[in-house]
C-alpha cells in the first residue's frame, strides 16, 4: 500500500469542530486506548480470532445487541432494531498478521500462533485492525447513547480473516445476508499508512484492488548440468516466462488501465550440476476490472503454454496453471452514498482534513458484500495514521514511512480511533436520521 498517493497533499489533522459527539468521543478516548492496548498486545491469525470475537460479543452484549458469534467460523453479528427505517450495516475486520513486532511500544505483542500451514510465528496487528475493532466499539458506544436521534436497524459486524481474503466470504455463506437484516448501506474504514494522522481519504468507484495468486508449474526433462543437449531445462523457460509475462502490463493492457503482474517466488533444482524436471512460478495478479482481471490470467496461461511449445515440449509437458481459491474481488465504493459521505465528512471535520485518494493495488474483501447484492450502497475510506511527526520527517516522501504490514508500523492510535468513531457515528447517523 506504500504507493498510495493523496490527490490533497496538503492535508492537515487540524481539531474537528466540537460539537457534542466530538465531546462525547473525546470522553470514552481514555477507555478506548485501553481496549486498543490490549487488543494490540494480543492479536490473532486468521480464523484464530476466538478471543477477539468472545470480547467484542461481550461489549455488543453490554450494550443492548443481539448477537450472535461463530458465523462464518469466527464472525460476531449484532442487530439492533430502533423503529422503521434503512438497514445500516457497519464492519470491522478482526485478524492480525505472522509478523514479529519491531516497534518498541510498551504494550508490543509478544503473542505467538500457529500459522494454518502448521508453522508457529510471532503475530502482530500490523494493518491496524485493532484501531478499526477499538473505533468499532466507540461507534457502537456512541449510537447506543444517542438511539433518540436515530430510527431503522443498525448490523455491527465483526469479520475474520480480512488477510488472507476470505472472512467476508465466510460470513456470507453463513447467511450473514439471509439470517440477519440485509443492509441498504454497508459502511467501513481502514487506518492508511501514507496519510497524516486523523485525515480521511474518500474515493469513488475502485478504492482496492482484485487479487489474485496463481501457481505455475513449468515442466521439462531433467538431466546432468553437463548434458544440457539432452534436457529440456525448466529454469530457462520459466525464465523466458517471467520476461515475457511484463508484457501482458506494457504491451497488452490500455495504459490508462492498471494492472500489476509480479512473480513472488522462483524455485528449481537443488543441486548444482543437476537440471530439474520442473520449476515453480508462485504469482500475485491485480487489476481493478473484471475483465482486465480475465485478460491477465488468460494471458498468463497463454504465454506459459506458447513459450513452452517454443521449446519444444510435447503436449503432455505443457505448464500446470492453478488459481488459488483466496481470490479477494475489487471494491467499489458507490455513488451517491460516496459523495454524501465525504460532503458530510467536510462539514464535520473541515476540508483540511477530508481529501480524495488515488486507488491502490492491495487487497480489501470487503468489497465482496457490495457485490453479493449490488443494491447496497457501499463505501470504505481510509483515516491516516501517520504520527504527526513522522510525517514531517518524511516531508512527503512517503517510501521513508513503514507501510502497512510493516512489523514497525505504529500508527498514532487515539488520532485514527477517535477520528473514526467519530466519522463512523456521524454516518451512521445521518443515513438513520429521523
Amino acid at each position: 500500500m506504500r504507493r498510495l498517493l493523496i490527490a490533497l497533499p496538503l492535508l492537515t489533522a487540524s481539531p474537528a469542530f466540537a460539537d457534542p459527539l466530538h465531546d462525547a468521543v473525546t470522553a470514552e478516548m481514555p477507555s478506548l486506548m485501553t481496549i486498543y492496548k490490549q487488543l494490540h498486545a494480543s492479536p490473532e491469525l486468521a480464523f484464530q480470532e476466538q478471543k477477539t470475537a468472545t470480547f467484542l460479543a461481550g461489549e455488543f452484549r453490554k450494550l443492548g445487541f443481539a448477537v450472535t458469534t461463530g458465523v462464518g467460523k469466527t464472525g460476531v453479528v449484532a442487530v439492533m432494531k430502533n423503529g422503521s427505517g434503512p438497514i445500516v450495516m457497519l464492519r470491522t475486520d478482526m485478524d492480525g498478521l505472522p509478523v514479529a513486532e519491531q516497534t518498541g511500544l510498551p504494550y508490543a505483542s509478544a503473542t505467538r500462533a500457529v500459522t494454518a500451514e502448521g508453522k508457529e510465528t510471532q503475530t502482530m496487528h500490523a494493518c491496524g485492525h485493532d484501531t478499526h475493532i477499538s473505533a468499532m466499539i466507540g461507534t457502537a458506544r456512541q449510537l447506543v447513547a444517542m438511539k433518540n436521534s436515530w430510527s431503522g436497524t443498525l448490523v455491527l459486524v465483526g469479520q475474520p480473516a480480512e488477510e488472507i481474503g476470505l472472512g467476508a466470504k465466510a460470513m456470507l455463506a453463513d447467511g450473514l445476508f439471509t439470517r440477519f437484516p440485509r443492509p441498504q448501506y454497508a459502511l467501513a474504514f481502514h487506518d492508511n499508512a501514507i496519510l497524516p494522522a486523523g485525515t480521511i481519504g474518500m474515493r469513488s468507484e475502485y478504492i482496492f484492488a482484485n487479487v489474485d495468486s496463481v501457481d505455475l508449474i513449468v515442466k521439462g526433462h531433467g538431466g546432468h548440468g553437463a548434458y544440457p543437449h539432452m534436457t529440456r531445462d525448466p529454469i530457462v523457460l520459466a525464465a523466458r516466462i517471467v520476461t515475457a509475462l511484463q508484457t501482458l502490463v506494457s504491451r497488452e493492457l490500455d495504459p490508462l488501465d492498471s494492472a500489476v503482474v509480479t512473480v513472488g517466488s522462483f524455485q528449481a533444482g537443488a543441486a548444482y550440476n543437476v537440471i530439474p524436471d520442473e520449476a515453480r512460478l508462485m504469482l500475485t495478479v491485480r487489476s481493478y476490472s473484471p475483465e482486465t482481471r480475465k485478460m491477465l490470467l488468460d494471458g498468463i496461461a497463454r504465454i506459459a503454454r506458447g513459450e513452452a511449445i517454443a521449446a519444444g515440449l510435447p503436449e503432455d509437458r505443457m505448464p500446470v496453471f492453478r488459481l488459488k481459491d483466496n481470490f479477494t474481488p475489487a471494491t467499489f465504493n458507490t455513488e451517491p452514498l460516496n459523495g454524501r459521505m465525504t460532503t458530510l465528512f467536510k462539514a464535520r471535520f473541515g476540508d483540511g482534513r477530508v481529501g480524495e485518494t488515488k486507488p491502490t493495488m492491495a487487497g480489501e474483501d470487503f468489497g465482496r458484500y457490495w457485490l453479493a447484492d449490488k443494491s447496497i450502497q457501499s463505501v470504505i475510506f481510509w483515516v491516516g495514521g501517520v504520527p504527526q511527526a513522522k510525517w514531517d520527517a518524511a516531508g512527503g516522501d512517503v517510501t521513508k514511512l513503514p507501510p502497512l504490514h510493516s512489523p514497525f508500523w505504529a500508527p498514532d492510535a487515539e488520532a485514527v480511533i477517535s477520528t473514526a468513531t467519530e466519522a463512523m457515528t456521524s454516518a451512521a447517523l445521518d443515513l438513520l436520521k429521523k
